[in-house]
């Protein structure tokens, strides 16, 4: 007789019994589970899993589709799949890079062709995919021995994800199946090439940009929005991991392995503080026009300790910067505009007081002497301390504020008189040629160590909030990016390497029974690809010190 185990789904709110071994896609027929959009997958005590995926156990499911972040997650691996099928199809000896995020979608190069890559091959590559999806081929993960991982994966031309696998320390490793590739992504995927429905791939620069659905309507793709000077940073920083010799984990954990990490971090610091002077220099240059010095970033970009370095390499070159915070301009509470939810919306422009903030600038730079504010955030008010500024000849103003590159932040400013900065923590590294690390991993790793030491929030409310601050980022931040006159990556290299032994602990400790942990076990598996890199030779001046603590700066 077939034993039962216990269900509890989430979408029916039932608790049901199923016979051992029966899979989430028979689970979703037999229980006639209705979502918005087509279901891509499941959360299975809070993990995400493929709808093939065989219970054994008693568990609690929550069947997701796109609208998801994981349903989307597992909606773009095997995007990336199909394409790397559709390739190798039409260009066997040609190797697929998918880069990084950019425009809406994955910018991808292909090496190894005999001629320029062209608008006719982008048309190829497009039907080739399509092929592959109307074919309705079954998406297989099989879990072999390591050393077979290793040998399908490099016979398949696959040496970084093989390399990954060789210091994997357990016998057992899965690859992924779609028809006669064998590939292996850090995560699940969609059953069959037939789940995915819309995407698609223009020319873009000397390669090509991946597009897909828009979160809250699959059927839309998003709108693809061109950002040179975001481009121009990526490509800067493919030099300086070329100029390292470390472009994926693999390299970076062969530096640490023959014990050349001391080199990586001491050339990583040096591009940055030449990046810097660069940037002082830039502005000294325009000192006769600039008075203002406009800085914005995402949260955890590390734009204060950008602003504290761009001070000194302006004092180098005979200016001396005084810093305003644009926080300190905050209307009081009761005036703050409030979200869909009917909650404080501290990162809406309206919750800065503009007028005064413009008026404050211009008695500045009209020479006059004023009082500095400063905001409570306990009591929610602004004050003033007695406190007073007045510039000189040989002062700058450095704002740092996530509406920097906003104009609607400095109307009464002539925009002649400003420099804007944008900073942000665009990753460097990838995994490996297929699997980018996303620039919003590296900020969430950064904000979880910086707010469990300095703020006294655990993981899980970090992780928690997280949704809300990129809700902010896309609607306030990102938009203006294009905005700034430069972008300065604050991404290092080997941060994440030594990120590592901070977050793994935070991170353990979310609970299973929240909604957080699928995004803390994701993270911890992560991060594990990484030998660590020790910190003490990492400088008190470097913008990694903001979040690891031990800076030589004074937040």
């Amino acid at each position: 007789m077939a034993k039962n185990i216990e269900i509890r789904c989430v979408n029916s709110n039932s608790d049901c019994q199923f016979p051992l071994g029966t899979t989430l896609g028979e689970i979703a027929k037999l229980l006639s589970v209705e979502i918005p959009k087509p279901i891509l997958g499941a959360y299975v005590n809070h993990r995400p899993k493929p709808l093939d995926y065989e219970l054994v156990k008693p568990r609690m499911i929550e069947f997701i589709d796109y609208s998801c972040r994981d349903g989307q997650r597992m909606y773009l691996r095997t995007l990336s799949f199909i394409l790397y099928a559709a390739v190798r199809n039409l260009w066997p000896d040609a190797r697929l890079k998918i880069d990084h995020a950019i425009s809406k979608g994955y910018f991808c190069e292909i090496e190894g062709m005999e001629k320029p890559f062209t608008d006719e091959d982008v048309w190829m590559i497009k039907d080739e995919m399509w092929s592959i999806i109307r074919q309705d081929i079954p998406v297989q993960r099989k879990v072999v021995l390591t050393e077979t991982a290793i040998e399908m994966l490099e016979s398949n031309g696959l040496c970084r994800k093989a390399e990954l696998y060789r210091n994997y320390g357990r016998l057992y490793a899965p690859v992924f199946l779609l028809g006669g590739h064998v590939n292996f992504f850090y995560g699940h995927m969609l059953t069959s090439t037939g789940c995915v429905h819309n995407f698609g791939v223009e020319k873009y620069y000397d390669g090509f940009l991946l597009r897909f659905p828009l979160p809250n309507n699959p059927d839309v793709l998003e709108p693809a929005i061109r950002q040179d000077k975001l481009f121009g940073i990526f490509r800067e920083h493919k030099k300086w991991a070329e100029i390292l010799g470390v472009e994926d984990i693999p390299r970076l954990n062969a530096v640490k392995r023959a014990s050349q990490h001391s080199d990586i971090i001491k050339i990583s610091e040096a591009l940055h503080e030449k990046k810097i002077a660069e940037i002082a220099t830039a502005i000294t240059e325009k000192r006769d026009k600039i008075n203002i010095v406009l800085i914005a970033g995402p949260s955890s970009s590390g734009k204060t300790t950008f602003s504290r370095r761009l001070g000194i390499q302006l004092a180098v070159n005979g200016l001396h910067a005084i810093e305003v915070s644009v926080d300190d301009f905050f209307v009081d509470r009761e005036h703050t505009p409030k979200d869909e939810a009917g909650n404080f919306d501290f990162e809406a422009l309206e919750a800065i007081d503009i007028a005064f903030f413009n008026d404050f600038l211009l008695r500045l730079m009209a020479g006059e002497e004023v009082l500095v504010p400063r905001f409570d955030f306990h009591l929610g008010e602004r004050n003033f301390n007695g406190k007073k500024m007045k510039m000189e000849k040989d002062n700058i103003l450095i704002i740092e504020g996530i509406h920097g590159l906003n104009p609607r932040l400095t109307p009464r400013i002539d925009p002649e008189k400003t420099y804007r900065i944008f900073v942000s923590a665009l990753t460097q590294i990838s995994i490996d040629e297929h699997t980018y690390i996303p620039t919003t991993d590296n900020r969430l790793l950064r904000r979880i160590i910086r707010d469990s030491k300095y703020r006294g929030y655990d993981a899980h409310t970090t992780i928690q909030r997280w949704p809300s601050v990129r809700r902010g980022e896309e609607k306030h931040i990102f938009p203006f990016q294009e905005n700034a006159d430069i972008m300065f990556n604050s991404a290092l290299i080997y941060e994440l390497a030594v990120i590592k032994k901070h977050a793994n602990p935070l991170l353990k400790q979310v609970k299973e029974n929240t909604p957080e942990y699928a995004e803390a076990v994701r993270l911890l598996i992560f991060i594990s690809y990484f030998d660590a890199i020790p910190e003490e030779e990492i400088p008190p001046t470097s913008v990694l010190r903001e979040f690891l603590g031990g800076s030589s700066f004074v937040y």
